[in-house]
């Protein structure tokens, strides 16, 4: 990476954690971007007959942050607002209750405790190193596939954001502009 690449580009030639942490990183900037900066309405507006929008998008991914690098890691049960989850599609559904800046807020913490999990879980034993997350057999996964699985959720939610943010206010693209930096809400 050059000083002219933006900070959140993967670089040319890197290792393999390199390469994986910059393609999560990378998404989670692009999808950060898709959902700045929009009041209530913009992150309760949905298209067509599905129920996305980008607020339920911001929370779930929080909850997938917490998820995979807290209780897929290392077995920790999920703290507040979690706990109050009565289905699989509970944060789709509630953020509709929820502030911007609270949503914001909640998706920007998740992804800090991410960050510092990994790279805790990285010292201590690198991408083959087994975590928590197993199989009904008992087979365990590694960090690594880990890893590959939010980098899996991160590329089909940025997808769905890509349509959402488009039919709030028309903003397409693939990423964000070189200066972009996360603001909170419109509100």
């Amino acid at each position: 990476m050059t000083e002219n690449d933006p900070p959140w580009e993967p670089p040319l030639a890197g290792s393999e954690v390199e390469h994986l942490v910059g393609a999560l990183d990378r998404l989670r900037t692009t999808f950060r971007w898709k959902v700045d900066g929009l009041d209530a309405a913009g992150l309760r507006t949905r298209v067509g007959a599905s129920t996305l929008t980008l607020g339920g998008l911001l929370k779930h991914l929080a909850l997938v942050e917490d998820f995979y690098f807290g209780t897929q890691l290392r077995g920790r049960p999920l703290g507040e607002p979690w706990a109050a989850a009565d289905s699989e599609q509970w944060a789709f559904t509630s953020a509709a209750d929820d502030s911007p800046e609270r949503l914001y807020v909640l998706w920007d913490e998740a992804v800090d405790r991410s960050r510092a999990r990994f790279a805790k879980a990285l010292t201590d034993g690198g991408l083959d190193q087994l975590v928590h997350a197993s199989t009904s057999d008992g087979r365990r996964a590694s960090l690594r596939r880990l890893l590959c699985d939010v980098i899996e959720e991160y590329g089909r939610h940025t997808g769905h954001a890509d349509l959402l943010r488009e039919a709030v206010d028309g903003r397409v693209g693939e990423d964000p502009p070189h200066d972009w930096r996360p603001i909170r809400s419109a509100e």
